[in-house]
């Protein structure tokens, strides 16, 4: 992958520093764009790039931006100002042709229920001029064999689960083949053997060479199924890139260390409490374990002086900042001067 990242806008502290990606063949080009609600502003200035053959995740709090940021890309809205370009088709300019290479699945997407499977898919195979009963039908076939729904072809509607629902609309996007992907919130309702399938579609889609950008609040997931992510906060962009870089530009410095010491272990815990960068030193069962804010080069030093110690190590354990930690820290920054924000 060859990404060439710069970091503007701004992050927590008002410096300039929200993540713009600059592949070599964008998919998706999205540039400077706002979103304004009256005086709300929804999506600030927001620039990011993301080449074809990616799973690209949108992540960020209600508010954050995101929804309002598929909705313009699906040309379901106009934005104040800015650019957009889905497959190299400026989406403002040519609104109809962007819509023939990109698919939109929004969350909770209605489902009419006195339909059958195949009928529901028929009616849009049928408005994307998929070609003949025949035809369509064997469209209809593959796509619902994608998102493992082929046993369901000639049930009524209602009768599927709410993960089923879902993976039958991602169905029905994926019935004309299109190159983008916009799916806000595709796991919603799915339970742990739904979300697996539907992240080995989308990998079996990138790998064909669609571009998916993808929301979530399910973050683990999101940090499974990505290839790249964005974290998003009040409109702006706080960072992107791959997950362990967006990791350590908005993780927090310090992190849970845990040790396996044999013998001395009382010992050890005093003598850990006087070194530099630890922390909140604690038993937990047989280990010991603390907050430290050094620097990888310190953690190493730390272990070096452990065993210049004569203290028999056997185990070192490292915990970062979680996504759900993350988004519990971006969502917090804001919070009290954010009251009654509309969702993104």
């Amino acid at each position: 992958m060859d990404w060439d990242c710069q970091f503007r806008g701004a992050c927590f502290d008002g410096s300039d520093m929200s993540a713009v990606l600059h592949p070599v063949s964008p998919a998706i080009q999205i540039q400077d764009l706002r979103v304004d609600y009256g005086k709300f502003v929804a999506v600030d200035d927001l620039t990011i790039s993301v080449p074809a053959g990616e799973i690209f995740g949108l992540v960020g709090p209600n508010g954050a931006g995101k929804t309002s940021t598929f909705k313009v890309l699906a040309t379901l809205m106009e934005p104040t100002y800015g650019e957009v370009r889905l497959a190299g088709i400026e989406i403002f300019e040519q609104p109809e042709a962007a819509r023939r290479v990109m698919a939109y699945m929004p969350d909770l997407a209605p489902v009419p229920s006195d339909l059958k499977v195949w009928e529901f898919l028929d009616c849009f195979a049928e408005a994307h001029e998929l070609g003949n009963a025949a035809q369509r039908r064997e469209r209809i076939e593959e796509c619902l064999d994608l998102v493992s729904l082929a046993d369901k072809n000639n049930v009524f509607c209602k009768t599927l689960s709410r993960g089923q629902t879902q993976r039958l609309v991602l169905a029905k996007t994926l019935l004309h083949r299109p190159k983008v992907l916009i799916l806000d919130e595709p796991a919603s309702g799915m339970d742990p053997m739904s979300r697996r399938q539907l992240r080995l579609a989308l990998r079996n889609l990138a790998a064909d060479g669609a571009t998916v950008i993808v929301s979530s609040h399910i973050l683990s997931e999101l940090s499974e199924m990505c290839t790249s992510i964005c974290v998003m906060n009040r409109g702006k962009l706080l960072a992107a890139g791959s997950v362990e870089e967006v990791r350590r530009v908005l993780g927090r410095t310090e992190r849970i260390l845990t040790l396996g010491v044999v013998e001395r272990v009382d010992e050890a815990v005093g003598w850990l409490q006087g070194r530099e960068h630890v922390a909140e030193v604690r038993l937990a069962g047989e280990r010991i374990a603390f907050s430290f804010a050094g620097s990888a080069r310190d953690q190493a030093q730390l272990v070096s002086d452990l065993v210049q110690e004569a203290f028999l190590i056997h185990a070192l354990e490292e915990q970062r900042s979680t996504f759900e930690e993350i988004l519990l820290d971006v969502s917090g920054s804001n919070a009290a001067a954010a009251p009654n924000l509309p969702l993104s």
